[in-house]
């Protein structure tokens, strides 16, 4: 199995319980296919670069999951059948970006955590 990582952008005119839906729906697919989901981040509404179907925004989802290479062709097309997303990039992390993505997911909830203790304070 290797470690890969996606990222997809969904349509900005979906509800917040829309767009989980959707994100759900690919998780369930990848579980489906015996992948392990290692991490899962959600951006945001963001700018897009240049206007996609004629949209200037959409929600930014991350996904980082170990899969075997035959998944991830059922998965793109998930995505291409899927109307809600507009982009999507999948690749697989080399040995030296998973220690990357790794380090990057620990100081992510070491700033959660912080951030939890403030709140509280």
């Amino acid at each position: 199995m290797n470690n890969y990582e996606t990222v997809f952008i969904l349509t900005p005119v979906l509800s917040d319980v829309q767009m989980k839906e959707a994100v759900e729906k690919f998780k369930d697919f990848l579980k489906a296919e015996g992948s392990e989901i290692i991490n899962e981040e959600n951006w945001g509404l963001r700018k897009l670069a240049y206007p996609i179907q004629k949209k200037s925004t959409g929600f930014y989802q991350l996904l980082e999951f170990k899969a075997n290479p035959q998944v991830i062709a059922k998965l793109e097309i998930q995505f291409r059948r899927d109307e809600r997303v507009i982009r999507f990039l999948t690749f697989r992390q080399d040995k030296d970006f998973a220690e990357y993505a790794a380090k990057r997911r620990n100081k992510f909830k070491e700033k959660e955590t912080v951030k939890e203790t403030v709140k509280e304070d």
